[in-house]
């Protein structure tokens, strides 16, 4: 995995995925995001190393709790952003696609105040 923002993108597609199915496998992943397995499986071996997730013997995907923490932070971000971008005009396409850029870039501080500016 090359990226602090890749190791993100596949945690909250995992967090995602488990929200809509009772299982979650490799396959799952490359198909939501369009990766091929093979680059998956790299990513979930890493993520797995790193703790963020745990496999069974059925190769079902599960968030640990520092991974289920990280992801939902992650997933916090996107939709704070993407719902900031909304209310400032940009139709929700527009928003989902820039708030999936922002969210990986964005310091605390900085989130912290846009998450103010939504309670308004």
């Amino acid at each position: 995995m090359r990226s602090h923002e890749s190791e993100e993108m596949y945690l909250e597609t995992i967090l995602l995925l488990k929200s809509k199915h009772p299982a979650v496998h490799a396959i799952d992943i490359a198909g939501e995001l369009g990766y091929a397995k093979s680059s998956v499986s790299r990513a979930v071996g890493l993520l797995h190393q790193r703790g963020y997730i745990e496999l069974n013997e059925l190769d079902e995907i599960t968030l640990t709790e520092k991974g289920l923490e990280k992801a939902s932070d992650i997933y916090e971000r996107h939709r704070v952003i993407t719902g900031l971008l909304m209310r400032l005009g940009a139709d929700e396409q527009l928003a989902e696609e820039n708030a999936c850029r922002i969210e990986h870039v964005i310091s605390p501080e900085l989130f912290e105040i846009l998450k103010k500016a939504e309670l308004r």
